[in-house]
């Protein structure tokens, strides 16, 4: 043992390899249909670093992997951010702050029944949240307010504690998350199909087609009748008197007609009889005159651009019947935007196809590459906002950090999607990647950096005091907020989940919950407060310190 652990003392990059495949590898064991996925790197990073003090990987192991990680969310996250105050994203970020504000009693509760020093509690605070930047912010108060002669020791305090509660300030969470799905049941993709707005998930998409035999609906034009109506539904294929063609949104429909229509079956049951009657002649089956093709657009002059504005009917006579991004399938609309790496289903004449083809780029391996000048731009803009002074009212400077000037940045940039000839935003293969890089030194690091801490807790009476004492307030605000979030406020367990991880603002978290639901709707609700989560808890630190010293 001791030769692996000199051998490993000696190779930090070994120790990182060795963790991450340890990890990945348990992550995907399954116990009664659960797993923790990718957050068993931090577990196993904990086991290593818990076999000697110096067994822990670079500080700039972990920082890289959180900025990754918080840099990519943001800008794949950032369109459902704004868009979430169109809904109740107001609400959200309220309710996140009054559950950080009860944890701040919480922590008042435990340093008088404890008898901690006030610096503990601030530390106790920062590791039951599991957030470095309020760490940070309490070093700092209090390398103001300290003495020279007792300025060291009061700044051990809070890091000691934050390393004690650190660990099951992640584990608590993931628990919480997964003993009440279980307990309530959740079926993450009945939610997923009923969030299909939200464009984070997947519905399947059918075509069907219809005999239009309503004579209701010959008085208005397609285009009137689907915003009219409210269907979620695309045209394809119109059969007229023997002649088939694509319609536009200024076609209007007759009695007789054979049209294809795509959309989710619900929905289709929905409007098929207030159009006609389903016909069993295969409509879209018939590619003789037109056909359809899936396409990669990988033509960086497209990204960004709404779908009404490539003006596809009016160049190629060819229309958008669906998009795949990643694995959610869904319908456009005109308000669309493309983005690289998607793969749509073009319909079209038979002669056009390669035009087409060529139009969008569908270059698979172009949509591999990341385009490191606004990757990297976008990610050094972040931290240099992280590194800017924000003053509050008492005096009170806080930074956004690594993590918090990051995501600001990538979400603005994510919802933008270009400026000028910069596209910001990365093909979904590219983000998902770096993304999964990015958590895995993360957790990687941090696991290695509190191994040993946490394997001594049980070493001292004082440390496992204060690892209890953090146990029970993120076990507590976790079940709380789940409660709350679910039971009173009905908000869907997929986001609700993301909303626990921006809370505890912890990559590790979203990572469990992202395994668990298997769609994208926790980074929705990660992203929606994670900033105000950010930003209260390090005022919050400093806030425990001035009411306790």
């Amino acid at each position: 043992m001791q030769a692996l652990i000199q051998l490993l003392l000696a190779n930090p990059l070994l120790l990182l390899f060795l963790v991450s495949a340890i990890g990945y590898f348990l992550g995907r064991v399954k116990i009664r249909g659960s797993s923790l996925g990718v957050a068993a790197v931090l577990f196993v990073g904990i086991a290593f670093g818990a076999l000697h003090p110096d067994l822990k990987l670079p500080e700039i192991v972990y920082l890289l992997g959180l900025v990754l990680f918080v840099y990519t969310i943001g800008l794949s996250s950032g369109p459902g951010f704004f868009a979430s105050f169109r809904r109740k994203g107001l609400r959200d970020n309220l309710f996140v702050f009054g559950m950080l504000m009860l944890v701040v009693v919480f922590a008042i509760m435990a340093h008088r029944l404890l008898h901690l020093q006030p610096a503990q509690t601030a530390g106790l605070f920062a590791g039951s949240l599991t957030n470095t930047p309020a760490l940070a912010s309490a070093l700092d108060f209090l390398k103001s307010y300290a003495p020279k002669t007792g300025l060291e020791h009061m700044l051990n305090e809070p890091v000691i504690a934050y390393s004690l509660t650190y660990p099951m300030g992640v584990v608590g969470m993931i628990l919480a998350i997964y003993f009440m799905q279980r307990w309530w049941k959740i079926d993450y993709a009945r939610e997923a199909e009923s969030l299909h707005e939200l464009g984070a998930t997947n519905v399947k998409l059918q075509s069907r087609t219809i005999r239009i035999t309503q004579t209701g609906v010959t008085n208005s034009s397609i285009h009137e009748l689907i915003h009219q109506r409210h269907w979620a539904i695309v045209f394809g294929r119109m059969k007229r008197n023997d002649q088939v063609t694509l319609p536009s949104g200024a076609t209007r429909l007759q009695i007789g007609d054979l049209v294809t229509i795509v959309g989710a079956r619900r929905e289709l049951d929905r409007v098929t009889p207030l159009l006609g009657e389903a016909s069993k002649e295969p409509l879209d089956l018939d590619r003789s005159q037109f056909d359809y093709r899936r396409v990669f657009v990988s033509n960086p002059q497209l990204a960004g651009q709404r779908l009404r504005d490539i003006k596809l009917p009016q160049k190629f006579g060819a229309i958008v019947t669906r998009v795949r991004r990643g694995d959610a399938e869904f319908l456009p609309h005109g308000d669309t935007p493309m983005e690289l790496g998607d793969r749509i289903r073009v319909l079209t004449r038979r002669d056009r196809m390669d035009t087409i083809s060529a139009f969008f780029g569908d270059s698979y391996r172009a949509v591999s590459e990341i385009d490191v000048l606004t990757f990297g731009l976008g990610a050094a803009l972040g931290l240099l906002v992280g590194l800017i002074p924000i003053p509050l009212p008492g005096g009170v400077v806080i930074k956004l950090g690594l993590a918090g000037g990051p995501l600001i940045v990538a979400m603005i940039l994510g919802t933008l999607g270009r400026t000028g000839p910069l596209v910001w935003n990365l093909p979904y293969s590219a983000n998902m990647t770096l993304r999964q890089i990015g958590l895995i030194l993360f957790l990687a690091g941090v696991g290695t950096r509190a191994g040993y801490a946490f394997v001594n807790t049980f070493a001292e009476g004082s440390g496992l005091t204060i690892f209890a004492a953090g146990a029970i307030i993120t076990s507590a605000a976790a079940l709380l907020m789940l409660w709350i979030g679910h039971r009173l406020f009905k908000i869907p367990m997929s986001l609700l989940t993301g909303m626990l991880a921006g809370l505890q603002t912890q990559p590790a978290v979203l990572g469990f919950a992202l395994e668990q639901t298997r769609n994208d709707l926790p980074n929705i609700g990660y992203a929606t407060v994670y900033p105000v989560a950010t930003i209260s808890k390090i005022v919050f630190a400093q806030v425990l310190l001035t009411l306790l010293l």
